[in-house]
Parts: C-alpha cells; sequence; structure tokens
C-alpha cells in the first residue's frame, strides 16, 4: 500500500516527503506546465529530494515515446518509471521499454480490457482514472475491483495505480477495492489527517492537561515546605 502524489510543486512535495508517507511522484504535461517550469529541472529536484518512484510522461508516435522513455530512464536511472497513454503505439512503447528493464506506467485507463492489454505489454503499473469514469457515470471504484479481480486470477504482477482522486473517501475506498498505489493532489493527502472527532479529542486533552498542570501548581503552592521535603526524601512524617 503506497501514496503517490500527483503534482509537480517541488516546494509541496518536499514537504510531504519529510513525513515519511509519500512514496512516489506522478505528474503529467498539464502539471509541469502549472509549475511553469523545465519537466527535467523538475524530475531532477525531485531525485534529489529522495524519491524512488517519478512518472516522467512521454508523448508523440509509438517511437517517439520509446525514444524519449529510454533517454530519460538513462538520465534518470531507477527512479524513472516512464508514462505512456493507452493506446498502441503506448503499448508498442511499453512493451519495449519493459523488456528493456524499465518501469512504465500505463495511463489513462478506462476499463480492465485497457488493464488486460497493459499487463501483457509489461506495464509496472496502470493508471485508471476514477474521477474522470465517475463524471461520466461510470463507477470508477468498480473499475477498479473488476481489474483488481482478474490480476488477481491471472497472478500478475502489473500494480494498480489510482489516479484522479477527488477526496479523501475515494483514497480509502480505492485501496479496499484492490488498489497497490493512490497517486493524489496535495490537498488530499492533507485532508487525511483530518476529523472533527480528532480536533473535538485534543481540544478536551488539551483542556484536561491544562487543569492538571493547574492542580500540581496549587498543590506546590500550599504544601508546607518542610513536610514537602521530608517526603520527597523519604522521611519519617512522626517525626513532626
Amino acid at each position: 500500500m503506497r501514496i503517490f502524489l500527483d503534482t509537480a510543486e517541488t516546494s509541496v512535495i518536499r514537504e510531504y516527503f519529510a513525513t515519511g508517507l509519500v512514496d512516489g511522484v506522478t505528474t503529467n504535461p498539464t502539471l509541469i506546465m502549472k509549475s511553469g517550469r523545465d519537466p527535467e529541472d523538475v524530475y531532477s529536484e525531485l531525485a534529489d529530494i529522495g524519491l524512488q518512484d517519478i512518472s516522467m510522461e512521454v508523448v508523440g508516435t509509438g517511437d517517439e515515446m520509446l525514444s524519449e522513455g529510454r533517454r530519460l530512464a538513462q538520465k534518470f536511472g531507477d527512479v524513472a518509471t516512464i508514462k505512456v497513454p493507452c493506446t498502441r503505439g503506448g503499448l508498442a512503447a511499453c512493451k519495449l521499454l519493459s523488456e528493456d528493464g524499465i518501469k512504465v506506467n500505463v495511463t489513462l485507463i478506462f476499463n480492465a480490457a485497457q488493464a488486460i492489454l497493459s499487463s501483457k505489454a509489461g506495464a509496472t503499473y496502470v493508471s485508471p482514472f476514477i474521477g474522470r469514469l465517475d463524471d461520466n457515470s461510470v463507477a470508477g471504484l468498480e473499475v477498479i475491483r473488476s481489474i483488481a479481480e482478474v490480476y488477481k486470477v491471472q497472478n500478475v504482477p502489473t500494480q494498480i495505480l489510482a489516479a484522479s482522486i477527488r477526496d479523501a473517501y475515494k483514497v480509502t475506498r480505492a485501496f479496499w477495492n484492490g488498489a497497490h498505489v493512490v497517486t493524489m493532489p496535495p490537498k488530499i493527502l492533507g485532508n487525511m489527517y483530518k476529523h472533527v472527532l480528532t480536533d473535538a479529542g485534543l481540544d478536551k486533552f488539551d483542556e484536561d492537561w491544562a487543569e492538571v498542570q493547574a492542580q500540581i501548581a496549587q498543590r506546590q503552592v500550599f504544601e508546607p515546605p518542610a513536610i514537602a521535603q521530608q517526603v520527597r526524601h523519604g522521611g519519617d512524617l512522626d517525626a513532626f
């Protein structure tokens, strides 16, 4: 069970990576564009932070994706996971990249049939887009479940990387339905810490602790000094 962040904002990634709870990062051209930075500068900084799994998306024809994927894998080494779309060209590139020992994340998965082809092509991960499925009146979590069942029956090593996550509840349900990895925006990860009862419990603990401290301070003020010293040193109170 692993958590990835879906962002190219390196300062935010650095903050969450320091918690020890983040295992990797997924990026795409849209996220890179929002960051306003060169993609490879972002990848280099993420590698320097210590991330061991960085999805790097490639585009173009099958041959172009293959060539660019090999170049990125050679430059960034084992931290690079090449991200390709579930198309004929993308899966052709996936097959050859995986034969080279390069990790591949097949993205834009919307049904189990696509996940089957991706696994046959040697994908390390398949990324079903839960939110986009829900937007089109298809139960995204059920797609994860169907992929997980097929993979279990066939005993394939490809992992399900749930993407397009819109809330913390979907994170829980994605794991429950068989996802091995969930990638999410930083805001969603932050929301996973929160619950109204946790906040109420903390407020109560703080209130009670302040009361305990006040009681201790009050006892120290009114405790007779000689008796207090004798008690602290294990003396005999009968001497008084």
